[in-house]
């Protein structure tokens, strides 16, 4: 269960990426599916080849960077449709994943898996002191992310941060202000498949290699983290939704290793990542989990009681007050 927990930490990184498109710019954007692979790619490749590991990390998060500006400039500049540019783009960077990790491997041009099981990784300090898979390095890469989702925190409470959310809600009205929406739809999807990739490297060094198919799906993984975790906590505050993104990303990986528990085959993983997304945007709106995103959406407070009006007297059950329905008028025109 520790390992899960350690995954679904880092793999909160890529759901904070996936919360900046989804969420916040309102986006569809398939391209994470790639720039995921791509940031495990050019990590490998870099550190297989003697690199240093940080500076490997940060490579893949600004080829992640590149990937999704990509889809950025074909979405606003191409002018085509958002959720067709970033399919262009991830069936791009499946044949450039391929290309990048061929350079990491002798006498040959591409490369559909690169291992790093020998190299030293962001993860080989923790490894090498026995903190890896213990409480005490759960802790530490929490810790980790916390700062990254608090960066998150602050570049949307910002300026530019608050205009992309307008972007998000109502591009026509923040284009009346002067603000270019083409310019931070673009920024965004940039920042959001740089967290992609970067999350791509860790979970690449985490688990000492790099796939070519290890992308595939993941944007069901991360609309699973988003959804369940604003599904229990909400998104009233931009401090609360980053939060939840990341319990959602370890509440997945729990519910995945739980479902491997009980005797599920692998292979109907990804029938169990859709059945609790469609959980997640179902129940809240059936039954007395109607009540639960309401409350939520008031900020936890309990609805204001029904209060005498200060000139009169409550109203009764026989005379409700205010304007009477349309059946009360007609009751009464019939009755003269």
């Amino acid at each position: 269960m520790i390992g899960a927990l350690e995954l679904g930490i880092i793999y909160g990184v890529m759901a904070l990426g996936v919360y900046l498109t989804f969420r916040v710019l309102n986006f569809p954007d398939l391209t994470v599916d790639g720039s995921f692979t791509t940031g495990a790619a050019v990590a490998a490749a870099m550190i297989t080849n003697g690199q240093h590991p940080v500076l490997a990390t940060l490579a893949g998060g600004g080829a992640g960077l590149v990937a999704g500006a990509i889809t950025g400039v074909l979405h606003t500049k191409g002018r085509i449709d958002g959720l067709l540019a970033g399919i262009l783009t991830m069936i791009a960077l499946w044949s450039v994943n391929l290309r990048i990790m061929g350079t990491a491997k002798e006498g040959a041009t591409v490369a559909a898996n690169l291992p790093m099981l020998r190299a030293d990784t962001m993860f080989t300090p923790l490894r090498d002191a026995g903190m890896l898979r213990t409480w005490l390095g759960v802790a530490i890469l929490f810790v980790a992310v916390m700062v990254m989702k608090l960066i998150v925190d602050w570049f949307l409470s910002t300026n530019l941060g608050l205009a992309i959310q307008a972007t998000g809600d109502n591009g026509p009205m923040i284009r009346s202000f002067g603000v270019s929406t083409d310019g931070t739809t673009i920024l965004t999807l940039a920042l959001s498949n740089g967290l992609v990739a970067m999350c791509g490297a860790l979970v690449a060094q985490y688990q000492g290699f790099a796939d070519i198919s290890m992308g595939i799906g993941l944007i069901l993984v991360g609309l699973a983290s988003v959804i369940l975790g604003q599904a229990v906590l909400g998104q009233r505050f931009i401090w609360v939704s980053t939060f939840a993104v990341v319990f959602g990303a370890v509440l997945y990986r729990l519910i995945i290793f739980y479902a491997m528990r009980v005797g599920l085959d692998p292979n109907d993983m990804k029938l169990v990542t859709a059945v609790l997304v469609v959980a997640a945007l179902l129940l809240p709106r059936w039954g007395f989990l109607k009540r639960i995103p309401s409350l939520r959406g008031r900020g936890g407070r309990v609805p204001p009681r029904d209060v005498a009006p200060a000139d009169g007297p409550a109203p009764s059950a026989d005379d409700p007050g205010g304007p009477p329905d349309a059946a009360t008028v007609a009751a009464k025109n019939e009755g003269r």
